[in-house]
């Protein structure tokens, strides 16, 4: 929506955009006398685009936008209206704060006016987006004729009481992935007056539906489209998007018809000053083997956030994990304690894991101004309308440039000015990013990767839909199940039965699938953190990651309060924790071991071969570091835990014993060489595969049992595959190219976690051959080009 516009603010004494003024002042509090800046951009401002409310608006509506003081709507915002309003399907793709919820909210609450019995659905990634959405439309329906849409939140945290009314009565439900397949199609007869009325779905924030939730969500659609059709309903979609590469294929591959898309974004947008920092060296601390490290990119920004705060700026920090939001948080409050006490209480963490309470008091009061500064894993980038924010600060580059542009974009609304910083971590990608702006500033958004054919996500979601409504041959035929479905059946799961009309397949009495399907491709049912001494729920984890973050003896953050944990029961989904401060951290050490159980497509590249396969992953976590807060490596425990397996798709390429003879590597050194190639490559895949380094691993071996030569492996961490590394596959020779730029640009000495250490790497980060690694990748690059025509 389209607030009063705030004049853009600049220093009176210079001139200077706020932003870059904003951006002066962190550098003399935060940079510790160094000059960690390697490029800053100032993006200019763009003015409105504005048009007249379309006709077929009523009136009704049209006053209660004035009265919040939208008095004409930008074009994209008609545009998208218009489209879907005449039964297009529709995605707006513009940039964050463009306003994307007035397109879908005007045809939705005009068919919800017109028509007293016609419904819509309303998707998001996240619940903090839903019920802010939420929050909205009630805003603007209060107290006026449109109050009859009788919109309602149907989620995890809504009371069965609750439940029931919004059953039976609301008009517009808010709901998310998770709650559409296990709350609404599973018990789809309970719902038939909604289905059966269906006017409009929106899918909001679609750009976050890649990979294994991707393809997850998109099954649940069809499946939505399924049951709509069967009781006599053919809604509209309308998805709102962040700018994204090629949008209207995305789009139409998540619900499986053709979109229209609309992407000239005609809001308004303050100018934007953007600072690449990378951390320095520090001269006191080195890592693993005695590497050289820089300082941590959580420590960069909590001095940055606490910085802006004491200069009154409203300030969000993105970090990736959890844990570096706690840490974030806790050491920006430890700065302010010493430098502004008074501000000390007013900045906070923000993750996903807390309790719907915790979430809800966090949400109000960053929107109403009483947090000044809040670190946040990605649960706050999505959507959320946190007005008046001034400052986005980065803690490492989220993954995609579609993230990095969604989380600049909280900060600077309209013709507000706003500063976003980026600070690297100690990771290749990073690293390269911030000495080459033009990769992340200049490049185009990337494709959203979806696929829906995956066997391991297809079967189950088939089962689902077998139970509410059984299959038929043509449906089997659209979604190219005929080999999933006969697995299925000798699995005794689902069966075929003939019928008048054609044969029909059925799932099996003892079948509910529902349950067993985690639409947001976690690995197992989520394990329950719970305080041992009061029994308080402290929130959730992934069971596929719990082995490795919440072993015994593992330490855990919450809310800036250090737990041990006592116990972790897998089997019964818990990990029993106590509040204690024992003054190190901890990372699990891993054994990981793969087969190739296919190979899908192969090219030989002449003394390379390069693939991509099928693949088995056997991984064991067998033990921990515990490291203090210098550093130093206390000591390592022992830990016996059972094996996991992951069968899933890997890119991997070989090389013969000759191309080593001539490019120097001796067979002391391959080990190493290859193992910092690997590392090296798990973090720069994110540049052409639109993941993160943590949706992906790797392996490297100097004889592989089953291709008999020296061998890289990196693979998708999900079952089945995401589609990461096809991609890698497909754009090899780019990435291995910048893969070796990172190498050989990086100023350490023998390799460090900018270039070729990995932090999550399960041998302690040995061995590692830097210079080795250097030498191998040039060499294979060389056979690529070469042989390139051939292949």
């Amino acid at each position: 929506m389209n607030p009063t516009d705030r004049t853009e603010l600049r220093s009176p004494e210079t001139g200077e955009s706020y932003g870059r003024s904003l951006l002066n002042r962190v550098l003399i509090e935060a940079a510790a006398g160094g000059d960690p800046l390697t490029h800053v951009a100032e993006l200019p401002a763009q003015p409105a685009r504005t048009t007249s409310w379309p006709a077929w608006v009523p009136s009704e509506l049209v006053t209660a936008l004035d009265a919040q003081d939208i008095t004409a709507p930008w074009e994209h915002q008609t545009r998208t209206a218009d489209l879907a309003a005449t039964g297009h399907h529709v995605v707006v793709s513009t940039g964050t704060a463009s306003g994307k919820s007035l397109g879908y909210q005007l045809p939705v609450l005009t068919a919800l006016h017109e028509d007293p019995r016609a419904t819509a659905l309303y998707l998001s990634p996240t619940k903090a987006l839903g019920a802010d959405q939420l929050r909205a439309v009630g805003g603007l329906i209060h107290d006026n004729p449109l109050r009859e849409a009788h919109p309602a939140s149907y989620d995890g945290d809504t009371p069965a009481e609750i439940r029931q009314w919004v059953r039976a009565n609301a008009r517009w439900i808010f709901t998310n992935p998770d709650m559409l397949h296990v709350g609404i199609l599973r018990s789809h007869q309970r719902w038939a007056r909604v289905l059966r009325n269906l006017r409009y779905v929106v899918v909001d924030e679609c750009h976050a539906y890649r990979g294994v939730f991707g393809s997850h969500v998109a099954l649940v659609l069809r499946r939505l489209r399924r049951l709509a059709r069967f009781y006599g309903a053919d809604p509209v979609f309308i998805l709102c998007s962040a700018t994204s590469a090629d949008p209207a294929s995305s789009a139409s591959r998540l619900i499986g018809v053709p979109v229209v898309a609309v992407t000239e974004d005609g809001s308004p947008r303050g100018a934007r000053t953007v600072a690449l920092w990378e951390p320095p060296l520090s001269a006191a601390l080195t890592g693993e083997n005695g590497a050289p490290v820089r300082r941590t990119a959580t420590s960069e920004a909590a001095k940055i956030m606490a910085a802006l705060v004491r200069e009154g700026a409203r300030t969000l920090t993105f970090v990736r994990s959890r844990r570096g939001a706690e840490l974030i948080a806790l050491d920006a409050r430890r700065v302010l304690a010493e430098t502004a006490p008074e501000l000390r209480e007013r900045v906070a963490a923000y993750r996903a894991g807390y309790l719907a309470e915790d979430r809800r008091e966090l949400e109000q009061s960053l929107s109403e101004g009483r947090l000044l500064g809040a670190a946040s894993t990605n649960a706050l980038e999505l959507g959320v309308d946190i007005a008046g924010l001034d400052a986005v600060v980065i803690a490492g580059f989220p993954g995609t440039v579609a993230s990095f542009w969604q989380q600049a974009g909280r900060a600077g609304r309209r013709s507000q000015g706003s500063l976003v910083v980026l600070v690297a971590t100690d990771d290749p990608l990073d690293t390269y990013l911030v000495h080459h702006p033009e990769a992340l500033l200049d490049r185009p958004i990337e494709a959203t990767i979806t696929d829906p054919y995956n066997p391991y996500i297809l079967g189950p979601q088939l089962l689902c839909a077998a139970m509410e409504l059984p299959l038929t041959e043509a449906e089997v035929g659209e979604l190219r199940a005929e080999e999933v479905l006969a697995d299925l059946a000798e699995q005794g799961l689902i069966r075929r039965r003939p019928g008048s009309r054609g044969d029909r397949w059925h799932v099996t009495a003892h079948t509910h699938p529902h349950d067993d399907v985690d639409v947001r491709g976690g690995l197992g049912s989520p394990i329950a953190i719970v305080d041992a001494e009061t029994g308080r729920l402290l929130g959730t984890a992934d069971a596929g990651r719990a082995p490795a973050t919440l072993h015994t003896g593992a330490v855990h953050l919450h809310q800036g309060e250090t737990y041990l944990v006592d116990e972790l029961d897998l089997d019964g989904g818990v990990a029993f924790v106590n509040e204690v401060d024992p003054g190190f951290t901890t990372s699990s050490r891993q054994i990981t071991s793969i087969s190739v159980e296919g190979v899908l497509a192969e090219r030989p590249f002449g003394a390379v071969t390069a693939a991509s396969a099928q693949v088995a992953v056997t991984n064991q976590v067998i033990g921990y570091l515990r490291t203090l807060v210098t550093g130093e490596v206390l000591d390592q425990v022992e830990l016996d835990l059972p094996a996991h397996t992951l069968h899933t798709k890997a890119v991997l390429y070989t090389v013969t014993p000759g191309l080593l003879a001539a490019a120097g590597i001796t067979d002391e050194q391959l080990p190493g060489a290859l193992h910092a190639a690997e590392h090296a490559a798990i973090g720069m895949l994110p540049l052409v595969a639109g993941c993160d380094r943590w949706d992906i691993g790797g392996v490297s071996i100097a004889e592989h049992p089953d291709t008999g030569a020296p061998t890289v492996f990196v693979y998708d961490g999900q079952p089945g595959g995401a589609g990461f590394s096809e991609r890698g596959f497909a754009q090899l020779s780019d990435w291995l190219a910048a893969t070796l730029s990172v190498i050989r640009s990086c100023a350490c000495q023998d390799g460090c976690p900018s270039c070729v250490q990995s932090p999550k790497c399960g041998n302690g980060n040995n061995p590692l051959d830097k210079d080795a690694a250097g030498r191998l990748l040039a060499a294979v690059l060389g056979e690529l080009r070469d042989h390139a025509a051939d292949s």
